[in-house]
């Protein structure tokens, strides 16, 4: 059966790393477009293997998987739908500068230099990037790590956005400020939004739908 309004869908969702081991047992939900919804569970409760699931970096041992109504495995991850995901640490390349991570992304956007250093500009100032832009992404803090990639995928015209527990290492400041950047880019602009969190506090800051897991289970 088809969905208009449905984004993603897991289906009686298996993942087995081992004979012994399931990474996700009978997973089932369904998102909506422009739904945001909270991963929350402890280290090692399927958060993680589900958003790499999406991203199309595990394949499901058993059971179904949709985004916009087609079967992941049949998913064209670069017509059929654009994702954006951070991983725990960040997404960038590491030893370029930030000025050319950013450049990077705008280069895939339009080939016009101006239009290009217009678009830098902007994400500079509204990110506040000025004093790190020629700092090597290796040399950069945590916090500043992901600043950089909420920067590279604030670029990027996206259906869906994946989060993978950026908080835990952050302090209560840096955790405010990365939340206020990501409802300000993504959710105000009506993205579907899956993050995963082990903290119940930032689960509540972000607000949304909450599915909990734990054992790689539903609960």
């Amino acid at each position: 059966m088809l969905y208009n309004d449905r984004m993603i869908e897991f289906s009686g969702v298996f993942l087995k790393y081992t004979k012994e081991f399931f990474a996700l047992y009978d997973i089932n939900f369904m998102i909506k477009k422009g739904e945001m919804v909270c991963l929350l569970g402890p280290s090692g409760s399927g958060k993680s293997c589900v958003l790499r699931v999406l991203c199309g970096l595990e394949k499901p041992t058993k059971g179904e998987v949709y985004i916009k109504n087609i079967p992941i495995k049949k998913v064209d991850f670069i017509n059929d739908i654009n994702v954006g995901y951070i991983p725990y640490k960040g997404a960038f390349f590491e030893k370029k500068t930030v000025y050319e991570n950013l450049k990077y992304v705008v280069k895939l956007r339009t080939k016009n230099k101006a239009e290009q250093e217009s678009i830098i500009n902007k994400i500079v100032i509204d990110f506040k990037l000025e004093a790190i832009l020629n700092t090597k992404a290796v040399e950069l803090g945590l916090y500043q790590k992901y600043l950089v990639s909420v920067a590279r995928l604030s670029i990027r015209e996206l259906d869906m956005v994946l989060i993978d527990d950026i908080f835990k290492d952050l302090d209560e400041n840096d955790k405010k400020t990365i939340i206020s950047l990501l409802k300000e880019q993504f959710i105000k602009t009506n993205k579907t939004i899956v993050f995963a969190t082990s903290d119940e506090v930032v689960a509540k800051m972000f607000g949304g739908r909450i599915i909990k897991l734990n054992n790689g289970s539903l609960e």
